[in-house]
């Protein structure tokens, strides 16, 4: 992990321990240093803090899948599903909806 990178990150969010890009920010950081159980502490935060900020869904279930959770990853998928067909993101709901049906979870209800 870039140090100076998350320094920058930690700095900002004790300023604003809400902001949820810093948050996913730093979710990302720790997801790339392989500190999977803090980045998914994050990206929980995020739903609870701001469950429409929609990358984190694919984010947080793709990391659950990792820690073999596929029944969680599906709930979180299907969630993200859900709020993309309410913000009308094709892009994002094919992500989420490709996902399910590689979990062979797809139950049609994409589009």
């Amino acid at each position: 992990m870039n140090h100076n990178r998350m320094e920058l990150i930690s700095e900002m969010l004790e300023k604003n321990p809400n902001d949820t890009f810093l948050n996913y920010a730093a979710a990302l950081e720790y997801k790339k240093e392989n500190n999977i159980s803090k980045a998914m502490s994050f990206f929980r935060r995020i739903i609870d803090q701001d469950p429409d900020y929609l990358p984190t869904y694919y984010q947080l279930g793709k990391l659950l899948e990792e820690k073999n959770k596929t029944a969680e990853a599906v709930v979180i998928y299907k969630q993200g599903r859900e709020l993309a067909k309410k913000k009308n993101d094709i892009k994002t709901l094919g992500e989420l909806s490709e996902a399910l049906l590689i979990l062979d979870e797809d139950d049609g209800e994409a589009w």
